[in-house]
């Protein structure tokens, strides 16, 4: 067996491999019990931002209000990813006006950072705060990302957009979002099947 052979093998495994990640209930918790601290704001933007994005913890630890932009009348974020590449990412409208918002209250200058911590302090609040919402998934600020991706992908059912979306240069991700869902689906289908009861064991 060739070299190459064993690695699609395993590239195909990898991307039939389950993704975990979090529920819209489940982020909403998180939002909810992080408006409780002292920057509560902030990190709850930090939360919002991530799952409604999909940006890597970098990109959205860099995000300043001179990364919105606007496409054919609605927001979008133009940030700079994995080898320097940039892309335009959907930004909700009403994400937008929360970060317009927040600009504006903190007086957050154009080149000014939204969320000025390290990486190491966004895992250690992502982590506080799920403990306290008292959610037993491991929760880290990549799950986010594919939380983000699993709605996009259930909503839309565009597996190479969310290619784009997500600025993956590989589809093998992509796929392994999509065997969630499909096999998500396919025990929820497979649920449905009723035998008769009246069907006795001797």
């Amino acid at each position: 067996m060739t070299r190459a052979i064993v690695e699609r093998r395993a590239q195909l495994t990898r991307a039939l491999r389950i993704v975990p990640y979090l529920t819209s209930d489940e982020v909403n918790l998180l939002v909810s019990e992080t408006k409780k601290r002292r920057k509560g704001e902030r990190d709850a933007l930090l939360i919002l931002v991530l799952f409604q994005t999909g940006l890597r913890i970098s990109e959205a630890l860099s995000l300043t209000p001179s990364h919105i932009e606007s496409f054919e009348g609605r927001p979008v974020l133009r940030v700079v990813g994995k080898g320097g590449k940039e892309r335009v990412v959907a930004l909700p409208e009403r994400l937008a006006d929360k970060l317009r918002a927040y600009t504006y209250e903190k007086n957050i200058k154009i080149n000014e950072k939204f969320f000025p911590i390290n990486r190491q302090r966004a895992w250690q609040i992502i982590k506080e705060v799920a403990k306290k919402a008292r959610i037993t998934k491991r929760v880290y600020p990549h799950l986010l990302r594919h939380s983000d991706a699993i709605e996009r992908l259930r909503q839309t059912g565009n597996p190479k957009a969310l290619q784009h979306h997500l600025g993956h240069a590989s589809p093998l991700m992509v796929m392994r979002y999509l065997s969630t869902l499909t096999q998500e689906n396919s025990l929820w289908i497979q649920q449905q099947v009723e035998f008769n009861n009246e069907v006795k064991i001797t």
